[in-house]
């Protein structure tokens, strides 16, 4: 019972695809009307001279010659065709143009073109736990027929759901925009988070024989209920930030004044002289307005 159990909860095989080199189709088309055309001549010329030998030769020939045309089959350029004999897999055939196989073999067509697709567009909590909508186009193609038949269901089906779980457990993973310096955000760092996406579905899609050539991602905003609450957020950041750099350079341009006044000896200045001087410079310099200046004519 114990040795039962085991062998009915151990994993299957993995199968791998099995090129196939069959014989070329034309040769084969050309001798099976041949035979097909000899056998009739048989049945006719039998006929005509009341010979059963002949017609009992003629009839199996054709039907047989007529029979192997069924093993003939086209393969198209980026195409295969998978076989198999009783529900076995037999192999793959990748090279294009008219071939023969057994005709007790069943003949399924598989596209190795490159595809892509656009997911839809998922909601998903980001690193921070802000809602956001996000989506990736996925170009693949497959490289492997066996798996791609064997191994899913519908490994088209396949390819679309696990890459939009892979979207969704990614897009987790990050923050829409960097917190800190050099924190690697969804937003800001788009090669970056294009590789890990390609990893990451490439990692689900093994098992169907399938090669992911490129991910990246073809949306990206924050969820509609919060979009103009983050939108202040980046304006006013944005303001925060511009203020910083004018009052850097504001401070340096007064360092600057102070010490030319001071080592031209244009004025004395003391204590507090210089301090009117500094805040009448700062508001200048800081002000988002033209200032009115006002001219000090003396008594």
């Amino acid at each position: 019972m114990d040795a039962e159990w085991e062998n009915t909860t151990k994993p299957s095989l993995k199968m791998r695809e099995i090129p196939i080199i069959p014989k070329p189709g034309l040769g084969m088309l050309a001798g099976l009307l041949g035979g097909i055309a000899f056998g009739g001549l048989l049945v006719l010329t039998g006929a005509g001279a009341a010979s059963p030998i002949l017609i009992l030769l003629g009839i199996p020939l054709s039907v047989i010659c007529f029979f192997l045309l069924i093993g003939l089959f086209t393969v198209s350029p980026n195409e295969a065709k998978v076989l198999q004999l009783f529900g076995n897999y037999q192999g793959t055939v990748r090279e294009p143009g008219l071939r023969w196989v057994n005709p007790f073999f069943t003949k399924r067509g598989i596209s190795l073109r490159v595809r892509n697709f656009e997911s839809e567009r998922l909601k998903v909590n980001d690193l921070a736990g802000n809602p956001i909508e996000i989506a990736a186009v996925v170009v693949w193609r497959v490289v492997d027929t066996a798996e791609a038949l064997f191994h899913v269901d519908d490994y088209n089906n396949f390819v679309h759901v696990q890459s939009e779980s892979a979207l969704r457990n990614m897009a987790t993973s990050y923050p829409y925009d960097p917190h800190v310096e050099g924190e690697i955000a969804l937003r800001s760092h788009t090669p970056e988070i294009a590789e890990h996406l390609k990893t990451e579905i490439q990692d689900r899609l093994e098992q169907a024989g399938v090669q992911v050539m490129e991910a990246r991602i073809s949306h990206l905003a924050y969820a509609p209920e919060i979009a103009h609450a983050m939108l202040q957020r980046q304006q006013a950041s944005a303001v925060i930030a511009a203020r910083q750099k004018i009052v850097e350079g504001a401070v340096g341009m007064v360092e600057m004044a102070l010490e030319r006044l001071s080592h031209q000896k244009i004025v004395d200045l003391d204590n507090d002289k210089k301090a009117a001087l500094v805040g009448n410079l700062l508001v200048v310099l800081c002000s988002d307005r033209g200032t009115q200046p006002i001219v000090n004519a003396g008594k």
